[in-house]
């Protein structure tokens, strides 16, 4: 399975913003989906994650609040819309699957990783 992810670029703080992750060459639909990004010199951080039939969802602490996830299995493709961003979320984003019904905050658990999309948020 190959993932392709999108939507970042450069943003102004307190906009919305949406990345999509785009899903080819293998199975999506029976697969949970996680979000995660890594900052310069960070780890990666677990943002959400959604089941593979929609359900559950869970977000991590950064974005509580201010994320949604959600999943078009006939597009094969998964997004994360993030509002009112600021600079503290500046980083590259990943999307990944998990060959299991429900996702985990771990970025272990996952299978399958996408190139990754540059958000940059400026003051």
């Amino acid at each position: 399975v190959q993932l392709q992810a999108s939507g970042g670029g450069s943003v102004q703080t307190g906009d919305s913003l949406k990345l999509s992750c785009t899903a080819s060459g293998g199975a999506f639909n029976n697969q949970a989906l996680g979000w995660f990004r890594q900052s310069p010199g960070g780890e990666r951080v677990f943002l959400a994650y959604i089941g593979s039939i929609g359900i559950p969802t869970y977000y991590g602490r950064s974005v509580r609040g201010r994320a949604r996830i959600s999943r078009d299995t006939a597009k094969k493709t998964a997004y994360l819309q993030l509002d009112g961003v600021n600079p503290e979320d500046t980083a590259i984003y990943y999307c990944a699957l998990r060959s299991y019904w429900s996702g985990s905050n771990d970025s272990r658990q996952y299978d399958y990783w996408g190139q990754g999309t540059q958000v940059t948020v400026s003051s």
